[in-house]
């Protein structure tokens, strides 16, 4: 860039900017996913597991995780050119969801990510953005290790709306974090628009 110019003499362009939560239950891989997709190095608030936290900190099924996100996770995409996406990942424990309304406000849409071991975790979360009319679609992070189910049986499982779509992802790889994200953009367009139709009618 020179003089805030493009070297082939064009205007550089301005990028569209949009906020993505992600959010779902304890140790479901929100941090993982954030972490595996931004281009910055993330923002993450995580403090130590403690014995005092053990009464409310469910670590069944996610034995070996030592931190919990404590206020958000933040990190930063460029899809194309001119569309940024910031994701703000949520934190999970029920003691904290306060502070979800202020991460939420101005939100495009919501990614839920979900652990087929611990379905019940994400409840809460799908619950939060079918209320509050916010895009959302359901990401079932394949674990190790963990039994593999049909998106159908696991869309029935959550009770899902017919047009929350659902799909399944690895939160540490960056491509299919990518997928995650469109997928979530795609379909808060697509909702944007049936709402405008509506209005015009």
């Amino acid at each position: 860039m020179i003089f805030g110019r493009s070297q082939r003499g064009k205007p550089p362009v301005e990028p569209v900017t949009l906020k993505i939560l992600v959010a779902g239950g304890f140790g479901v891989g929100k941090t993982t996913l954030v972490g595996a997709v931004s281009e910055i190095r993330p923002l993450r608030t995580e403090e130590l597991l403690t014995e005092a936290g053990r009464p409310v900190d469910d670590v069944s099924g996610v034995e070996d995780k030592h931190t919990t996100t404590v206020a958000m996770d933040f990190g930063r995409i460029t899809l194309r050119e001119d569309l940024v996406l910031y994701l703000f990942g949520t934190p999970g424990q029920e003691r904290f969801w306060f502070m979800w309304d202020e991460l939420s406000e101005g939100a495009l849409g919501a990614v839920v990510l979900a652990d087929t071991r611990r379905l019940e975790d994400c409840f809460a979360a799908v619950d939060y953005f079918e209320r509050r009319s916010i895009p959302f679609l359901v990401g079932v992070n394949c674990f190790e290790g963990s039994a593999r189910y049909p998106a159908e049986t696991v869309r029935q499982a959550l009770d899902l709306d017919a047009q929350v779509p659902l799909m399944m992802c690895d939160a540490r790889d960056r491509e299919s974090v990518k997928e995650l994200l469109v997928g979530v953009v795609q379909h808060a367009m697509a909702q944007a628009a049936d709402r405008r139709r509506v209005v015009t009618t």
